[in-house]
């Protein structure tokens, strides 16, 4: 038997620390040392930046840092950091922080930017080029950072509303708080008992289980992300007819970034993968509880069961790629990969569009994605109307009218019943703006003709960095009716602004 690498010394926090020299850093801060607030979204990709701590007072990626480059140095987590509360309440108050998953990675780098030149706008978003963050749409978190007040560390929301909105928002409870921005949002593998199997899958697709965390993936056989050149590729042909407007989509990666997790007891309840968001409909709760319950059951033990971020990839549920032909009169013809539920969402908003089903080689497809079919159609039909602006209104009678200037600028208006909390409200907006504008022009996942996801990194998927997100203006309009969500009308309409400047080319995303 090989000799095992001895302990290293290091310095966590401030306090003295021994721990095992194999792995990276993010394993023994997660594993060993059980600092949940270093997340990992993409290890050992290095490309998302929820892990992001101090070494030696300087911003590092930890799932990329072997833990033995880390021997005798300083390490600092958010745990450790002197003005934790005062950045948590910051981003708390301008809604930088959604599910909270990428936040503490963020305040981290943030938090080394220590002059005010460098926490200047332009700054902040060059500082950002290291993170992903897929629910605020960047502004609100730039906000934060460069008006911090480091001396003010108690929130003033009322977390009751703003919990309301925010379910209302993301499609499932979800809390909002001075702890979610700290990285304490309750995700489902930071939750579990540190003496849990932990179960990861293998190259077969099986389930392999380890008594922890390295040994599960060294007999998994991993699966290595990769970014290829494939091209992108429209799966499905547009409809025979004579149609006034016309659009295909492509395979998009919903790109949430906290992988679906679950852990469960022997007998117990399995934790949902929801743990403090269902990433806008993309995230599967079911079947990660039911392995769980399984193994635990098999095992005799608590067991927690881990999705890597290729595994989201190639096997998540992705929005399904349609081709559609509409008229002025809202007849048309839409071609659509076979979904449960996609006729249904479809005709909520197109009734006398016709839907037929298609079986396409790919990854599977929900329904449940924020808008999956109605809000293609919704835009096909609103691109039609007279504008700029544009009015887009969804089937829970939410209203958003938008316009992009001639600088990128959107501009948006939104009516979605009693607001409840117009920050909480204004960083979802500014989020589906976001999401908007790079479904439209950026955003695709390179598939084969088999159906296998040949892109597995998380900087493949065109989602829109800070540096190229244009400012959002969000006016909530006062309405004393019930609240509904207001987020995915303005997905809607601000796709149609979008897509009307690059004057309705027929497939998205529109720069391949």
């Amino acid at each position: 038997m090989a000799d095992q690498p001895a302990d290293i010394s290091l310095v966590v926090n401030g306090e003295a620390v021994s721990v095992p020299a194999v792995g990276s850093l993010l394993d023994v801060l997660r594993e060993h040392l059980g600092l949940h607030s270093v997340k990992d979204g993409c290890s050992p990709q290095g490309q998302c930046g929820c892990c992001t701590v101090w070494v030696d007072g300087q911003p590092r990626v930890s799932c990329v840092t072997p833990v033995a480059r880390v021997r005798g140095r300083s390490v600092t987590t958010i745990e450790g950091l002197a003005d934790a509360e005062a950045w948590a309440v910051a981003f708390t108050e301008h809604g930088g922080s959604q599910c909270g998953f990428c936040t503490p990675g963020i305040i981290m780098r943030a938090a080394a930017l220590d002059t005010t030149k460098q926490r200047s706008v332009d700054a902040v978003r060059q500082a950002l080029l290291a993170h992903m963050c897929r629910c605020t749409g960047w502004q609100p978190i730039v906000e934060s950072i460069t008006s911090v007040d480091l001396g003010r560390t108690v929130s003033t929301i009322d977390v009751g509303l703003a919990e309301r909105r925010a379910t209302l928002e993301g499609g499932v409870p979800q809390h909002v708080g001075v702890a979610v921005a700290l990285g304490r949002g309750g995700f489902a593998d930071d939750t579990a008992p540190s003496d849990a199997l932990v179960a990861v899958r293998g190259v077969d697709g099986n389930w392999v289980v380890g008594e922890s965390l390295a040994e599960a993936r060294e007999s998994s056989g991993k699966v290595q992300g990769r970014r290829t050149t494939a091209p992108l590729a429209w799966p499905i042909d547009l409809p025979a007819g004579d149609w006034d407007r016309t659009l295909q989509t492509t395979w998009v990666e919903p790109a949430y970034l906290e992988p679906d997790a679950s852990w469960c007891r022997p007998g117990g309840e399995p934790m949902s993968s929801h743990g403090n968001g269902g990433a806008f409909g993309a995230k599967q709760s079911g079947e990660l509880g039911a392995v769980a319950r399984r193994l635990a059951d098999l095992h005799g033990r608590p067991v927690r069961v881990l999705s890597t971020r290729e595994d989201v990839v190639r096997l998540g549920a992705k929005r399904p790629p349609l081709a559609a032909g509409v008229r002025s009169d809202g007849s048309g013809s839409v071609h659509v990969a076979r979904t449960d539920g996609i006729v249904a969402a479809v005709h909520s908003v197109a009734p006398l569009v016709e839907v037929v089903e298609f079986d396409v080689p790919g990854p599977p497809t929900s329904a449940a994605l924020r808008g999956a079919g109605w809000a293609e159609l919704a835009v096909l039909l609103c691109s039609l109307a007279d504008g700029p602006p544009f009015t887009a209104v969804t089937p829970q009678g939410a209203r958003a009218t938008a316009e992009i200037d001639g600088d990128g600028s959107v501009r948006v208006l939104v009516s979605c019943g009693a607001a409840l909390d117009a920050n909480v409200l204004r960083s979802y907006c500014i989020g589906a703006a976001h999401m908007a504008l790079g479904w439209v022009a950026s955003e695709g996942l390179s598939i084969d003709a088999d159906g296998v996801p040949h892109d597995l990194t998380i900087r493949s998927f065109g989602v829109l960095r800070a540096v190229d997100t244009p400012n959002v203006e969000v006016e909530v309009e006062v309405c004393d009716g019930p609240p509904v969500n207001g987020s995915d009308a303005v997905f809607v309409a601000v796709a149609t602004a979008a897509w009307h400047r690059t004057g309705w080319a027929a497939r998205w995303p529109t720069a391949h």
